[in-house]
C-alpha cells in the first residue's frame, strides 16, 4: 500500500491562498499565485507540473513529478475540455515508470481520443487467483511493463461515439520472489508475454468536463479480441462495460455512481487478468489485490463542491463507498466474495474558472487503508 506523504503542489497553494508570506520576486511563489488566483482566461490552455513523494514498503521512498496540461479546442468554451495527464517517479530501490493518460476531444466534439501509455519498472504484489486469496501476498513480482491502449472514435449521433480500440501490453524481465518454502503455483504468463489486442467499442458521452462532472452521462461497451494471429503470446478476448452517471445535487452538491463489468475469455496472463483496487473503483485495496477472468464492481460517491464555508469557497469535500468481487466464470459468482470499501477526502478547487479540484482521499477496508492525491475526481 502506498502512504503519499506530501504534495507540494497543495502544500504550496494552500499556503499562497491563506496569504502566505512569501517574495514576490521569487520564481516559485509567483507561479504558485498565478495557478491560485487563476488569473488566466478560461479558454486559454493551463498547464500545472508538481513534485510528490510517496512511501510504500514495496518500494521505498518514491520521488515523482506529475502534470497536467487542460484545453479547449480551438480555444472554444462550447467544446468539451480536453486533457492530458503525466506522471513520472523513481524510487530508492532503482525502480521507475512514466505514464501519459489522455481524453481528447476535437472542435465540436466529432472525435473522442481515450487512452494511455504506461511504462515501469515496478514490483506486483502477488496475491493469487481468485475471489479468496490469502490477505498475504504470495509473492513480489519484479518486472517491466508497457500498456499503449487507445481508442480512436467518431461521433455517429449527438453524444454516441464508435470506432476501433488497440491495446498492446508486454511483461518482461519477470521474477516471483517468494519467501515461502512452499512451492508457488505459477500462473499463466509468469515467464512474461507480450499481447496486442483490436477491438471495436461503443461510448455515449455527454460530459462537458471530464475530471469534474456535475451533469451527464458515460457509457462504453468494448470488445478486444487478442490473437497469435498477430504476435499475439495468447488467445483471448476481453470485453469491458463502464457506466457512470452524475446528478447535480442542491446546486454545488454532486452524485455520482459507477457500475464495471469486465469479462475475459480464453487463455489470460495474470496480468491481464480483471484487476481489483486502486485509485478509481474499490479504493483502499491494492491494484490488483484481487484478480480473475471476471470482475463486477459497482461505487457511489457524494461530493461537496465546494462546502458551504465563511471562510473559503475553495475547499470541498467527498464520501464514498464501493464493493464488488472477481470470479472465474459466472456460475462462481457469489455474493458473499463481494468486498467493501469506503472512505472520504478533501477537495481543493485548483483550477476555478474551469472548475477543476485537486483531491485527497483516504479509503478503508477491512485489510487496511490507502491514501490518494491526484488531480480530477476518481470518475
Amino acid at each position: 500500500m502506498k502512504f503519499y506523504i506530501i504534495s507540494l503542489c497543495l502544500v504550496l497553494c494552500t499556503l499562497i491562498s491563506t496569504g502566505a508570506n512569501a517574495q514576490k520576486n521569487n520564481i516559485v511563489s509567483r507561479y504558485f499565485n498565478k495557478l491560485v488566483n487563476d488569473t488566466s482566461d478560461v479558454s486559454q490552455p493551463q498547464f500545472l507540473v508538481y513534485p510528490t513523494l510517496a512511501y510504500s514498503p514495496e518500494t521505498s521512498w518514491e520521488i515523482g513529478l506529475s502534470s497536467l496540461y487542460v484545453y479547449y479546442a480551438k480555444n472554444d468554451t462550447a467544446n468539451r475540455l480536453s486533457e492530458i495527464n503525466g506522471f513520472s517517479f523513481l524510487t530508492l530501490e532503482n525502480q521507475y515508470g512514466i505514464w501519459f493518460d489522455h481524453a481528447l476531444y476535437s472542435h465540436e466534439s466529432k472525435w473522442f481520443s481515450l487512452g494511455r501509455i504506461r511504462y515501469q519498472s515496478f514490483p506486483l504484489l502477488y496475491h493469487g487467483i481468485g475471489p479468496t486469496s490469502p490477505e498475504n501476498y504470495l509473492a513480489l513480482v519484479d518486472a517491466r511493463q508497457l500498456q499503449v491502449k487507445e481508442r480512436i472514435l467518431r461521433r455517429a449521433r449527438p453524444n454516441l461515439y464508435m470506432g476501433i480500440e488497440i491495446d498492446y501490453q508486454r511483461l518482461g524481465s519477470v521474477r516471483f520472489n517468494t519467501d515461502s518454502e512452499a512451492p508457488l503455483a505459477m500462473p499463466t504468463g509468469s515467464e512474461g508475454s507480450s499481447n496486442l489486442g483490436f477491438g471495436m467499442g461503443i461510448i455515449y458521452d455527454n460530459r462537458h468536463n471530464i475530471l469534474n462532472v456535475r451533469e451527464g452521462l458515460f457509457s462504453e461497451l468494448a470488445f478486444i479480441r487478442y490473437n497469435r494471429l498477430w504476435t499475439s503470446d495468447y488467445t483471448f478476448a476481453a470485453i469491458t462495460s463502464d457506466t457512470r452517471i452524475y446528478k447535480t445535487i442542491h446546486k454545488n452538491n454532486v452524485l455520482a455512481a459507477q457500475l464495471l463489468g469486465q469479462f475475459n475469455i480464453g487463455n489470460v496472463p495474470f496480468n491481464q487478468l480483471a484487476l481489483m483496487g486502486g485509485e478509481s473503483m474499490m479504493r483502499g485495496y491494492y491494484l490488483g489485490r484481487f484478480r480473475d477472468k471476471n470482475q463486477l464492481a459497482a461505487q457511489v460517491e457524494y461530493r461537496f463542491l465546494p462546502l458551504p464555508l465563511s471562510f473559503s469557497n475553495r475547499i470541498g469535500a467527498a464520501v464514498f463507498a464501493s464493493t464488488g468481487t472477481v470470479f472465474p466464470d459466472l456460475n462462481s459468482l457469489n455474493a458473499r466474495h463481494l468486498q467493501v470499501a469506503g472512505g472520504g477526502g478533501l477537495r481543493y478547487l485548483l483550477f476555478p474558472k474551469k472548475d477543476i479540484f485537486t483531491r485527497l482521499d483516504v479509503a478503508f477496508t477491512k485489510e487496511g487503508s490507502g491514501f490518494y492525491i491526484f488531480i480530477g475526481e476518481s470518475f
